[in-house]
């Protein structure tokens, strides 16, 4: 969670690292023109205070408020970010519910483009304030635990099915859930079959 004082400092740091990330490579400019005047608001569970992408032509603002309109908002946890790199996986991180979108999809699309586009090296952007060692073995640092937070992701959610349909007993597997509709239809053809019985009978009555 972020206190007040440190809020400035978190979206500057943010700032920082996309502007020098999307905004140096003359190669970007196609897709960069696609968000410019376009404002995408990112609400992430774990951080208590929005964050707000404004796309100009030549940089990128982050707020941490905006009181004008906004193209697109997105609601996620912080372990879903680094899927969005994966334009593939937008749709079934949508469906699962993981990412929720709200307004012109097609920003969240066109930024995730950008940011697939561009060269992604931490080393790169700690370097001037780290110094080139530092920042490399702190490279090294974040993609591990970017790494590990996403495997974990994937290995809880897994857990959770497996204890919700064996475990808990919660929801019957695939197996059971077969039987129980072959019982349904079973039952369904006896309930006919004695109708018609009872149907023949009254009329012999």
């Amino acid at each position: 969670m972020l206190t007040p004082l440190l809020n400035p400092l978190f979206t500057g740091a943010i700032e920082t690292a996309l502007n020098r990330m999307l905004y140096r490579d003359r190669a970007l400019n196609n897709a960069r023109q696609r968000l410019t005047g376009k404002v995408l608001g990112v609400f992430v569970n774990e951080i208590n205070s929005p964050l707000y992408l404004v796309f100009s032509d030549n940089r990128l603002d982050v707020l941490g408020a905006w009181e004008g309109d906004t193209e697109c908002c997105v609601k996620t946890r912080l372990s879903v970010l680094p899927e969005l790199r994966d334009r593939q996986q937008l749709t079934a991180l949508i469906r699962s519910g993981d990412l929720v979108v709200e307004g012109d999809i097609q920003v969240v699309q066109q930024f995730i483009g950008l940011m697939d586009l561009a060269e992604w090296d931490p080393a790169e952007l700690l370097a001037p304030y780290t110094g080139d060692v530092v920042a490399q073995g702190m490279s090294m640092f974040i993609r591990k635990g970017a790494h590990f937070v996403v495997t974990g992701s994937q290995r809880q959610r897994q857990y959770i099915g497996q204890a919700v349909t064996e475990e808990w007993r919660l929801a019957p597997g695939v197996l059971e859930a077969a039987w129980f509709s072959e019982e349904v239809d079973a039952v369904s053809h006896q309930l006919e079959s004695l109708e018609t019985r009872l149907s023949l009978l009254e009329d012999k009555i």
